[in-house]
């Protein structure tokens, strides 16, 4: 299914969105691709799967092309990605009548949690909660694509904890 994604994406300063947390899903996920454009398979709590292609167009936002796959094709193209696996647990968090995405990052990126919201366009001005810390949008260090495909040096360590964000 096509669709327009247009996120912002900030660090998260402390827990105190988990008195607010919905459901949570844990997921897998690494890119078939390394260029600017992304191929992304996603295991969802290991009972459903999808491949995503996404097009980056004018400023934040990119064309997204995502489609159901069958579990065991997602589970053997984990095996075949350029890159690390990401691992996280996304959790639904609702501020204001908006919903959040928090993600919890375990394995090489334990430790990272991030927020990201969908917004309606570039103008959008949600609400932003107490628990954000310092907006990444549009940093590289922060993109799931780019984490699948660093050295799992942990940049973001130090300028996570510059903002006070956990860790």
């Amino acid at each position: 299914m096509k669709a327009i994604e247009i996120e912002r994406k900030f660090l998260v300063r402390n827990d105190s969105w988990r008195d607010c947390a919905g459901a949570s899903h844990v997921l897998q996920q690494a890119y078939l691709s390394r260029d600017q454009n992304s191929v992304r398979v996603r295991l969802i709590d290991g009972r459903s799967a999808c491949l995503t292609i996404k097009f980056r167009t004018v400023g934040l936002a990119k064309d997204e092309y995502e489609y159901e796959i069958p579990v065991e094709e997602a589970r053997d193209l984990l095996l075949h990605t350029t890159g690390h696996v990401i691992e996280k647990t996304r959790y639904r968090v609702l501020h204001e009548g908006r919903k959040w995405d928090v993600d919890v990052f375990a394995g090489a990126y334990e430790g990272l949690t991030l927020a990201e919201i969908e917004i309606a366009s570039e103008y959008d001005l949600p609400p932003l909660p107490q628990w954000l810390g310092r907006e990444v949008t549009g940093n590289k260090r922060y993109s799931n694509r780019a984490m699948a495909v660093a050295s799992c040096s942990r940049p973001w360590v130090h300028a996570a904890a510059d903002d006070g964000a956990t860790l």
